[in-house]
């Protein structure tokens, strides 16, 4: 049974255009497909192609979609370079060396990029995305405590990391799948991620680490990391606890090093034991690729390295997949290539310019009481003001799809479920003309809104929250 939930067609046949049929006789195109069920005979590829494309149309235009971080726009010669390697399994690198050696260059750039001890032999992999990339780095947090305190292990202590509410849902995973216990500081008053002693205050003997978020998922702040390493560092002197620190720098990881030098959060500190980021986000590269670092080879336990000697060759690999296509590995060397640290720099505070112009273009609108401006990563969230009260939040995402823009609606976690925002994403590509346009079509709406005696949605009724 498939996980997601949706309308039940399985009596409901896929009908074919006679002009499919038409354009190829001779392959016996049926009339009416079943949905849920294999044909009973092959088609041309160009009728498959057309079907397939056609119930593809009915996606959003994913442009408009402000809800997510993941990248929807390439240049063409990096789609065509994905197209010609889409074949090659990255996870071989015996019959594929020159992929492999693509990767351990981006593993070098990024560990350069966060000034990481000695990037040259910089410890990290390729991943199919943060998700994954969050589950090693906690593996590693784990193996690296059970180390330490063996006999409290095997006598039964519970290990337990420490992160704010705010994290994106894979920390929860990795806590459910690996029996660690999940310590989760709540959202008070206006702070909405993790603070410096917030995250002390829950840290025993038993903390396995820390997580620091570069990048709030629910409004795009940054996270104190400094500030959260100098209170582990008074922790550990008054007793003894060595509690590392995990940075998931999803998107941040690809935003401060360019727009922000001056920010200490990454391997300067020497509490911070690794970092991932996602490729398919602040990269620049169609989903999905993520990247997990390590500050050095002691951060990750050397038995978490399988080695296997089937594909050829004598192999080392350390991930929850196996086999997967190289084409977004080379995808983030061709952006790395490509743009280098000014075309980076250049592309990310184009991102924070139309960000921080649409917070202010909204602000000005007198209704909507601005979380964040777009100033750390170029996203802002947003809430109506305490006046108003014939629309809500969920209101406002609703009729924006009637223009064609997702923007999400949804509540903070605990403690702050009270409080309901938008956000919106800025990429590359929504630039200063789209964002401008967005502000028309609310604005319209605004009228409309405004003749409502009362919010009409709820949490319940309104649009999906997707990371």
């Amino acid at each position: 049974m498939a996980l997601h939930k949706g309308e039940d067609g399985r009596q409901r046949p896929l009908h074919v255009n006679p002009l499919f049929g038409e354009a190829d006789p001779v392959s016996g195109v049926e009339a009416v497909l079943p949905r849920h069920r294999l044909p009973e005979r092959p088609m041309a590829p160009a009728t498959a192609y057309q079907l397939v494309r056609d119930e593809m149309m009915l996606d959003g235009n994913s442009r408009q979609n402000l809800a997510t971080f993941v990248t929807t726009w390439m240049e063409p010669q990096a789609a065509t370079l994905m197209a010609e390697t889409a074949d090659k399994n990255i996870i071989d690198k015996d019959e594929y060396p020159q992929a492999a050696e693509l990767e351990r260059r981006c593993v070098a750039m990024l560990a350069d990029l966060w000034n990481a001890p000695d990037p040259d032999t910089a410890v990290g992999c390729s991943t199919t995305g943060s998700s994954e990339a969050c589950m090693l780095a906690g593996m590693a947090l784990k193996r690296r405590w059970m180390h330490r305190n063996a006999d409290r292990y095997a006598a039964g202590a519970r290990p337990n990391l420490v992160m704010g509410t705010n994290v994106q849902v894979c920390w929860e995973k990795f806590c459910n799948f690996w029996e660690v216990e999940a310590r989760q500081v709540p959202m008070a008053g206006d702070r909405f991620h993790l603070g410096a002693e917030e995250a002390a205050a829950r840290c025993d003997e038993n903390t396995i680490g820390v997580v620091a978020i570069l990048g709030s998922t629910m409004d795009g702040s940054y996270e104190p990391v400094a500030e959260i390493c100098a209170a582990l560092d008074a922790l550990e002197e008054r007793t003894g606890w060595k509690v590392p620190v995990h940075v998931d720098g999803a998107s941040g990881g690809m935003i401060a090093p360019f727009l922000d030098p001056d920010l200490v959060w990454d391997f300067r500190l020497p509490r911070v034991a690794s970092i991932n980021t996602s490729g398919h986000k602040y990269g620049l590269v169609y989903p999905g690729v993520g990247w997990a670092l390590w500050r050095d080879r002691e951060a990750l336990p050397e038995e978490l390295v399988e080695r296997v000697n089937y594909l050829g060759g004598d192999m080392p690999t350390f991930s929850l997949n196996f086999s997967r296509p190289g084409s977004q590995v080379v995808a983030q060397y061709y952006n790395f290539l490509r743009l280098g640290f000014e075309g980076y720099r250049a592309v990310q505070q184009a991102s924070r310019d139309v960000a921080t112009h649409l917070a202010a273009r909204i602000e000005a609108m007198g209704c909507f009481r601005l979380l964040t401006r777009g100033d750390q990563l170029p996203v802002l969230a947003f809430t109506t003001t305490d006046e108003v009260t014939e629309f809500d939040v969920f209101d406002v995402s609703r009729r924006l799809r009637e223009f064609g823009w997702l923007v999400p609606a949804y509540t903070f976690p605990a403690d702050r479920q009270d409080l309901a925002v938008l956000r919106v994403v800025v990429r590359n590509g929504f630039s200063l003309d789209l964002a401008d346009r967005l502000v028309e079509d609310l604005e319209s709406l605004l009228p409309w809104l405004r003749k409502q005696p009362r919010p009409m949605m709820g949490p319940e009724d309104g649009t999906s929250f997707h990371h």
